[in-house]
């Protein structure tokens, strides 16, 4: 019997991630049809790219408390045929506004981007229960990281799979097709995964006593063991490390629904590419920030190790990231060519992935028991980024340009700098005896 069954775990949720984001952001790549035929200006556009945000937002603080609840498996199975009815029905939007909302086709894309988006909400606090459960405790870093590779990953891939659908066949089959993928995954997921390793028999004795081992354990660290009712939802909020967190967390939020909404379209008007150039071009933002988000987890996990400091660990890590960052964005507009504007794009976003594991193994170093709950909050709160990025940036455009929305998320990223300053990752009793 194999003793790394968790490392397939891992890698489905990786699958799951590319699956998202490629169902999330192939309506970039159709805008030019889809505006073409509903006829939406910038603003509207932006607005049809935000609606998703509205959903997402309330989605993922809905997932966090429905997996410790009910379990990550429930919440798998549920949002993962959730999500796909509703990329489908994206194929549908406008005719569905115009015959169900007054002949508003915007309206029709708001209602099923929101729903789309609360179906996917779920998704990164629902991994994070799920890491909880089955990572060691010195993997934690690296388990984090892996499950978020699929986040630049399916960002890189959403240029090509998306562009070859859209050559091959229309906006509305690619949506049909993308949907569909979507319930093979569950399918195989639903057979493969339980809720705890204890419980899975393709988990060795060996293997599940290294997820529940304590040797490794640092003095404010602990392992999940048993549900601990005396630690509510609320708590949330008496740790301002939680808080901090999660702020930080919104400035990593914000470039990437930034570049993964507003790219296509930027290059589109700025530098006039036509739908066969952007398959490449898509790409090439994300093709650096694949490796730094792996890389960062092992960062992390490394000084955790070397320095015995979670701080350093993972707040330092995130402050250098996100300045680095801040730099690379403010540049942009002095950019005068496309290879610049790319190259500077492509290390900002890089370096914005570094930390992208932090933020969710803070959650679980201070928490693990709430790693669901509390990894929902943290995502509400980050995924008003999810809105706030594309139709921010329509308004930005429309009234200073394209420059403007590089500047905007210069801002976001320095922001997140200073918000990372105060965490300081690590069981706190103080926070954890609180009397309900």
């Amino acid at each position: 019997m194999k003793q790394n069954y968790r490392y397939q775990i891992m890698l489905m949720m990786v699958i799951m991630v590319v699956i998202n984001y490629i169902d999330r952001g192939a309506i970039s790549y159709a805008q030019e049809e889809i505006i073409g035929e509903f006829g939406f200006d910038v603003k509207a556009w932006g607005s049809v790219l935000g609606y998703f945000g509205f959903g997402y937002l309330f989605g993922s603080l809905f997932g966090g408390f429905m997996a410790d609840s009910k379990g990550p498996k429930f919440v798998w199975v549920f949002i993962g045929i959730g999500w796909s009815v509703f990329v489908i029905a994206t194929a549908f939007a406008g005719e569905i506004g115009m015959a169900l909302f007054g002949g508003s086709a915007l309206t029709g894309f708001a209602v099923i981007r929101i729903l789309f988006g609360f179906a996917e909400g779920p998704t990164f606090s629902t991994i994070n229960k799920t890491n909880a459960n089955w990572a060691t405790p010195k993997e934690r870093g690296f388990a984090v990281s892996l499950g978020l590779l699929g986040t630049p990953l399916g960002a890189m891939l959403t240029a090509p799979v998306a562009v070859g659908l859209l050559l091959v066949t229309s906006w509305k089959v690619m949506f049909i097709i993308l949907g569909s993928l979507g319930i093979v995954w569950v399918i195989i997921w639903s057979k493969m995964f339980t809720d705890y390793p204890e419980d899975n028999p393709k988990v060795s004795k060996e293997e599940l006593e290294k997820i529940r081992s304590v040797q490794d354990l640092l003095p404010n660290e602990t392992v999940v063991t048993e549900q601990d009712d005396s630690i509510k939802w609320y708590h949330f909020f008496k740790n301002p490390t939680l808080i901090f967190n999660a702020l930080g967390y919104f400035a990593f939020q914000y470039i990437n629904f930034l570049l993964l909404t507003w790219t296509p379209k930027y290059l589109q008007d700025e530098f006039g590419f036509q739908l066969s150039s952007l398959w490449y071009l898509g790409m090439i933002p994300w093709i650096g920030a694949c490796f730094t988000v792996l890389l960062g987890g092992k960062i992390s996990d490394y000084l955790r190790l070397k320095t015995g400091s979670l701080r350093i660990a993972r707040s330092g890590l995130a402050i250098v990231s996100l300045l680095l960052t801040a730099i690379c964005f403010v540049l942009i507009p002095t950019a005068e060519t496309i290879v610049g504007v790319m190259v500077l794009m492509s290390i900002g976003n890089a370096f914005n992935s570094l930390p992208n594991s932090v933020y969710w193994s803070v959650i679980i170093d201070t928490e693990p028991i709430r790693a669901g709950t509390y990894g929902g909050i943290t995502h509400f709160i980050t995924n008003t980024a999810t809105f706030i990025a594309p139709i921010l940036t329509g308004v930005l455009v429309f009234n200073y340009g394209y420059g403007s929305m590089f500047i905007a998320a210069a801002v976001a990223a320095a922001l997140g700098m200073i918000a990372m300053v105060f965490v300081k990752p690590g069981k706190k009793e103080s926070v954890n005896k609180v009397v309900a």
